[in-house]
């Protein structure tokens, strides 16, 4: 679809309607094109409990205390 800027100010709410379904909307000024609205596609991520399963390995040692020459580095 394409409007001029007289007609994009005026009736704004009308064409972001029509990007919101997908449609692209070009803007001209004296019959020439100087901006395109066009609807922002965002990424849906599915978070899935587990879905890292293979990907890292938790050491047996994981929890054990700290040597204590990295303990203190804490502590300075």
């Amino acid at each position: 679809m394409k409007v001029n800027i007289h007609e994009a100010k005026t009736q704004l709410s009308k064409l972001l309607e029509h990007v919101a379904l997908g449609e692209e909307v070009i803007i001209a000024k004296a019959g020439r094109p100087i901006a395109k609205l066009v609807p922002i596609r965002q990424k849906k991520r599915k978070s899935l409990i587990g879905s890292g399963e293979g990907d890292f390995v938790v050491p047996d040692d994981f929890d054990a205390p700290l040597p204590r020459d990295v303990e203190d580095l804490f502590w300075k």
